[in-house]
């Protein structure tokens, strides 16, 4: 490279060799873009053709071979009008030869040979090569010595599964791709007996069974006649049998599915042939379900829409489909198997076959729901004792396949299925006869708990007679409370519409807290409630605020519970009387304010910095949702549900003049000032004055990246009030000022974002610091360190990514400076040197007229600048900026 143009010259082998080297392990991201660029150019060049084969060498690492064999696959597939047709014998020759080569080599180099050899036969065929799929079989099945015939046959496989791989991504004409695809189709005569010899062999291993599958998965999307890989059909339905080949298996079943006759050859494999493919036992608790790859046949291909219902058509089939889904699990379903696409497909019937089917199907989905919430269920205290942590979370991931699946099945069976749950819940809690397990009632309210999550069931008519049979539930086991509070959280919208409801089930919640593992299910549900039902708790506050300060001072629970408990608390404050929330929020935070006082005098370690930030994580969560302005609230959107609580004093603002005096941490100080702006908006302003100063004082000591976020929200809310501008005008240019200082002398600290927050602040300064409000006076001190920052941008000492924000920068001040940026470009421009030493005055002075003459379009000012910037750095008019 020479100022900053990639060199024409022919790429040469030790030039790729240093290229890759770079592109692979150089950690200049700018220097590892360039030699992507240069290799790019490479691979399309003339010379790759030759030094193509030269990467190839086995002395080379993997990663320049790989780049060889890639850019003989580009030459091939994108540019094979350029070679001549007498060449076109060697090259197949050359490519058989290396593929031999690497048989026992680099998995990625022989993937990407293939690949390349797959694209010379599409090109080829049928003309010039007619049967090429038969001439690779023969060429990899001959007798080799130097070649171990297993490896040669993996190689095969390879080639085999990548050539179809290739025909549905290659770039042949739409007629060409049509006579190609009726050759294949032809020449898979060759390719499936000897599939199917190797899946028959018993002395075939594991991994070579396995790429037979995928390779046979990758012809069946041709559209290959189906009754021509019969064999194959029954031999991948086999296959399920071994975990170790199930989810290829199923793969491969699933493309034939997607072909028009495999119904018919579905109903003509049906036992006894297939009994193998579908035989497991349903397990009451599916530990080997959540544990083996098995997966208990997940996504079982004839459960496909189209064939369940051409089974269930033929009534003979339909005891075969009722007595197999004791062996299905949720994915077989979620994963566009039954209830999902098999809704899709019965409402796409005329209106009389829809209703025929939806009657048949009925059955078949409260069927579905009772194996679903059977399997749904734990095992037993002492078996799941001994269940590993990684099986646990394997079967909470399947609890949450089946509550997908049930929501699906609600919207084909409706309220009926809520009614179904709902009664057999009753018929459990309220039997005199044997008690229940835990997990059959656990269960039940899991099935209730996943469709309240996701379905509107404000209008339901059994929820009342569920929100009075929770309390009656013995609960005695953490998995059955944890699902208890998580059914309440799921109906805090109901209950919001039922208020005399809430008294059943909050004191289970309140109950709950004090139990550290119920800490997120508990912590979770009383946030809910207190979100959606805050107008119907004030007769609920002063406990609710008991409890939770109890548990908070105790520490019961870990910090991100206890910061959502805090929200929850700023929701149920939010509802009351102004004097009953500075009550409460006294005896809320006073002792916290009373830890920082004493935490504030003891000398600074980690111990009481993590304290410290640990307070005002707290403060500042109870800041968000403590909110009595009501600006946000949803429910007045409609109508006024309730009358709106008499304005006073906000209490937030109260409590920040107490706490401010002993915040020690900047980042936590910025983030609970932020949020108490936000929250605040025109009652914080007699704060102003007195966050400037302190936030000027603690940025010029620590400077961090929090500081200059909450100083952009300080410009955006106040800075247009003349009555605000000193004190915010003196900390923007205080601000600036330290972090310009900093970037230039290289001495950023790492707690500072890329420059592109100080640009954002800068672009957030001009434009609202200097908008309606003449008064404010001179604009040169606020408008000089974005100009300075601007202008040495664009002369190329700044990363390409930020020129966006110059161009910002530039515009808003042609805006709203425009006399002051007239006079100091015609000052600065003219500098010799300025901003680059590569482009000249005329190139200069005609960029200055451009940003001066354009005060309308932020998009053309921006182009501008893309413009001037790559003169300044010499990469205009280069191949470097083709993607610039």
């Amino acid at each position: 490279e020479e100022n900053g143009n990639i060199s024409p010259a022919p790429p040469h082998l030790t030039c790729c060799g240093t290229a890759l080297h770079q592109l692979y392990y150089d950690p200049n991201i700018e220097n590892k873009n360039l030699a992507q660029k240069w290799l790019m150019q490479a691979q399309v060049s003339p010379q790759a053709w030759h030094f193509s084969w030269l990467l190839l060498n086995l002395d080379k690492v993997p990663e320049i071979q790989y780049f060889g064999a890639s850019a003989l696959h580009i030459k091939i597939s994108r540019y094979w009008n350029d070679i001549p047709a007498d060449q076109y014998e060697s090259l197949k020759s050359q490519l058989f030869s290396q593929i031999t080569r690497f048989a026992s080599g680099s998995k990625i180099v022989l993937t990407r040979l293939c690949v390349a050899l797959a694209s010379l036969a599409l090109s080829m065929m049928p003309e010039a090569w007619p049967c090429a799929v038969a001439d690779m079989v023969r060429m990899f099945q001959a007798e080799d010595s130097n070649v171990d015939g297993r490896a040669r046959c993996l190689a095969l496989l390879e080639l085999l599964t990548v050539l179809p791989e290739e025909f549905q991504t290659s770039r042949l004409p739409q007629y060409r791709k049509g006579q190609v695809r009726s050759v294949l189709a032809q020449e898979c005569g060759s390719v499936f007996p000897l599939l199917e010899q190797l899946l028959q062999q018993q002395d075939s291993p594991g991994f070579i069974k396995q790429k037979v599958l995928k390779c046979f998965s990758s012809w069946v999307q041709l559209e290959i006649p189906l009754m021509d890989c019969e064999n194959l059909i029954q031999a991948a339905f086999t296959s399920l049998q071994d975990p170790e080949l199930f989810d290829t298996a199923v793969e491969a079943i699933v493309n034939a599915i997607s072909q028009p006759d495999f119904i018919n050859i579905l109903l003509e494999l049906w036992p006894p042939k297939l009994d193998t493919g579908f035989q497991q036992q349903s397990h009451p608790v599916p530990k080997t379900e959540v544990k083996l790859p098995l997966c208990s046949y997940s996504r079982f291909p004839f459960m496909h829409p189209r064939i369940l219902l051409a089974l269930l058509a033929t009534a003979s089939h339909c005891k075969l489909v009722f007595s197999s889904l004791s062996t299905m699990t949720p994915r077989s379903f979620s994963d566009g198997g039954l209830p999902g696409c098999q809704r899709d497909d019965i409402l796409s019937f005329e209106p009389d076959k829809q209703a025929v089917y939806q009657q048949v199907y009925r059955p078949v989905y409260f069927q579905l729901v009772d194996v679903l919430l059977h399997k749904a269920q734990f095992p037993s205290d002492e078996e799941y004792g001994f269940w590993s942590s990684d099986e646990k979370e394997q079967f909470r991931i399947y609890r949450v396949d089946i509550s997908d699946t049930l929501m699906y099945v609600y919207e084909m069976l409706g309220a009926e299925l809520l009614s179904s749950l709902y009664d057999k819940l009753g018929r459990l809690l309220t039997s005199t006869e044997q008690p229940s397990s835990w997990q059959h009632t656990e269960a039940l309210l899991y099935g209730f708990q996943s469709i309240a999550e996701t379905i509107d069931v404000n209008y339901s008519d059994v929820v009342p007679g569920l929100i009075g049979l929770i309390p009656r539930i013995s609960i005695s086991n953490v998995q059955l409370a944890d699902t208890v509070m998580f059914t309440i959280g799921a109906l805090s919208e109901w209950l919001a519409d039922h208020p005399v409801m809430i008294n059943n089930v909050l004191p289970l919640v309140l109950q709950a807290l004090g139990n550290p593992e119920l800490s997120i299910s508990s912590v979770s549900t009383l946030k809910k409630i207190c979100r959606e039902c805050k107008y119907d708790l004030p007769p609920y506050a002063a406990n609710i605020v008991a409890v939770s300060q109890d548990v908070l001072m105790k520490q019961i629970h870990k910090t991100s519970q206890c910061m959502w408990l805090m929200q929850a608390l700023g929701f149920l404050l939010s509802a009351l009387q102004v004097e009953e929330i500075l009550k409460n929020l006294h005896s809320l935070i006073t002792p916290y304010i009373q830890q920082l006082e004493k935490l504030a005098d003891e000398t600074p370690n980690p111990s009481n910095k993590l304290a410290i930030i640990h307070i005002l994580g707290l403060l500042s969560n109870l800041f968000t949702t403590l909110d009595i302005s009501h600006h946000h609230d949803d429910h007045e959107s409609t109508e006024v549900k309730k009358l709106p609580v008499p304005q006073g004093p906000n209490p937030v603002g109260g409590t920040l003049h107490v706490t401010h005096a002993p915040l020690l941490s900047l980042q936590s100080v910025c983030a609970i000032f932020e949020k108490s702006v936000k929250t605040l908006l025109d009652d914080f302003a007699p704060m102003v004055p007195q966050l400037c100063e302190m936030l000027g004082q603690m940025y010029s000591t620590i400077p961090q990246a929090s500081a200059l976020d909450l100083t952009r929200q300080l410009v955006h809310i106040f800075a247009h009030e003349p009555a605000h501008f000193p004190p915010i005008k003196a900390l923007f240019l205080l601000v600036t000022s330290v972090t310009l200082t900093l970037f230039q002398q290289g001495t950023c600290p790492s707690s500072l974002p890329p420059a592109g927050g100080l640009l954002s602040l800068l672009v957030h300064g001009v434009f609202l610091v200097h908008t309606g409000a003449p008064e404010m006076g001179p604009l040169a001190g606020a408008a000089s360190p974005a100009l300075l920052c601007a202008s040495q941008g664009v002369g190329g000492q700044a990363s390409r990514s930020l020129m966006d924000h110059f161009a910002e920068i530039l515009f808003a001040l042609s805006k709203h400076c425009f006399s002051y940026l007239s006079v100091w470009m015609k000052e600065a421009m003219p500098q010799e040197g300025f901003p680059s030493a590569r482009v000249s005055p005329e190139q200069k002075d005609t960029f200055s007229q451009q940003i001066l003459r354009e005060r309308v379009n932020k998009r053309r000012v921006k182009e501008m600048v893309k413009e001037f910037t790559l003169l300044c750095r010499g990469l205009h008019g280069t191949e470097y900026t083709a993607d610039y």
